[in-house]
């Protein structure tokens, strides 16, 4: 199989030299060009066509976020790995940018202390997110309805009960699905939503600010201590793991810096396992698009407990990983496309356990 072809955008010579060192050293990946700004970027993209393209977010002339806007005019499926800098202004543009169909990002090596630790620190970063991205560059192919259909659970919830929280877990191209989720609500679940999102401390606290605006829904990051209220969505903040505890009456959300799970803090395992020891049967788990596979075992978890599981389909994932590892353990009791998860999950809550794939 070819080498991956990776077009390199950044207006500075020292990155674009450090990240084409990187890709190029990979055997199974190869730079084809590289561009200072966005408008060189724009017409190497039709000269080239790269299979997937690294976008510095700030750079003269067009900077990262104009440069993608113009690609999705015309590309919506070309992966496309924002490079940013973590500061407040970085993170932000690369919210907006993952918001606007942005693939996945990448921090820029900083305070590394040396050139050997900036590119070990790239390399493990930006390689397996290339890989990722890039669907023949792997034997995974897109299946068919009936396949997806097949693949899916026969196990059912039990009724008499209804739910009393939803439980999400996303990585990579998690903002944008969680953006076409709760944007999509006609109105707030009657219920807690818990979200685990593989994403910096920089940057968690903007994407609940972000699906706030755009929501129904009341959204925050969630801090420890917070009572868990219907109609609110708690988005675990990076770097701590989200979990659920029961006091009395009440739901409270605890925040803990306990061990990674699965190379993740905060992890989708972790809190899928808290929820299922405080909900029981009483919630519905939903896997969207991401890398890797953090939230298998917290599916087994759930479905050993009886609850409900969405997984997104392959179609609309930007990597099908850990709705994949769901998926083909046969632990999801619906695989959905994306456009269609926010009506389902209403239609499970409204519904409660009783819900089945084909009540409509």
């Amino acid at each position: 199989m070819s080498p991956i072809r990776v077009l390199v955008v950044d207006d500075s010579v020292v990155i674009r030299k450090l990240i084409s060192s990187v890709i190029n050293s990979d055997p199974d990946l190869e730079v084809v060009g590289t561009a200072a700004h966005g408008r060189i970027a724009l017409s190497k993209i039709n000269l080239l066509d790269p299979d997937i393209v690294t976008l510095d977010v700030e750079m003269p002339e067009m900077d990262g976020l104009e440069t993608l806007t113009e690609i999705r005019k015309t590309d919506t499926k070309l992966p496309v790995i924002m490079f940013s800098t973590l500061t407040d202004r970085g993170s932000a543009i690369t919210v907006e940018a993952l918001s606007r169909g942005a693939s996945d990002y990448v921090s820029k090596p900083a305070n590394v202390g040396s050139a050997t630790e900036a590119l070990k620190q790239l390399r493990e970063e930006l390689v397996p997110r290339i890989k990722a991205l890039v669907p023949r560059a792997t034997t995974t192919r897109v299946k068919s309805p009936a396949e997806l259909a097949a693949a899916a659970s026969s196990k059912r919830p039990g009724s008499g009960h209804r739910l009393e929280a939803v439980v999400i877990g996303a990585s990579t191209g998690g903002p944008n699905a969680l953006e076409s989720v709760f944007g999509s609500l006609t109105r707030p679940l009657a219920v807690p939503v818990f979200i685990v999102q593989h994403i910096p401390p920089v940057f968690s606290g903007l994407l609940a600010e972000r699906l706030d605006r755009q929501s129904p829904m009341h959204i925050v990051e969630a801090a420890d201590g917070m009572i868990a209220e219907p109609g609110t969505a708690y988005l675990a903040p990076g770097g701590f793991h989200l979990t659920v505890v029961r006091q009395g009456t009440q739901v409270i959300c605890a925040l803990t810096e306990d061990p990674q799970v699965n190379s993740c803090r905060p992890s989708v395992d972790v809190l899928f396992d808290s929820s299922a020891s405080v909900f029981g049967a009483n919630q519905l788990g939903v896997i969207l698009t991401g890398m890797g596979h953090d939230g298998l075992d917290g599916c087994k978890t759930l479905r050993e407990v009886g609850a409900p599981i969405l997984s997104q389909d392959q179609e609309t994932s930007v990597v099908w990983g850990m709705p994949a590892a769901v998926t083909e353990a046969g632990y999801a009791d619906e695989v959905l496309p994306i456009e269609d998860v926010a009506g389902r999950i209403s239609m499970w809550v409204r519904a409660g356990s009783t819900a089945t794939a084909g009540s409509v």
